[in-house]
């Protein structure tokens, strides 16, 4: 059982990368946060990405607040 449950993982994983292929994620070599999430959010979705899921990632909203240093 635990086997099969593996086959099925790697098989749902691959069909996943061939879509994140097939979308054109993987023509560019410099990718950014939003580009790198949506890879891996194409790839677990697998299967899924045929039945007109679209996953996007949106990281403009993320604002790191950093310290100023002291004068």
């Amino acid at each position: 059982m635990g086997r099969l449950i593996g086959i099925l993982l790697v098989i749902w994983l691959v069909i996943g990368g061939f879509a994140a292929f097939q979308r054109g994620y993987f023509d560019d070599a410099r990718t950014n946060c939003s580009e790198a999430s949506d890879i891996a959010l194409n790839i677990v979705a697998g299967p899924l990405n045929y039945t007109g899921v679209n996953p996007k990632v949106d990281c403009a909203d993320v604002n790191i607040d950093t310290p100023e240093p002291s004068e």
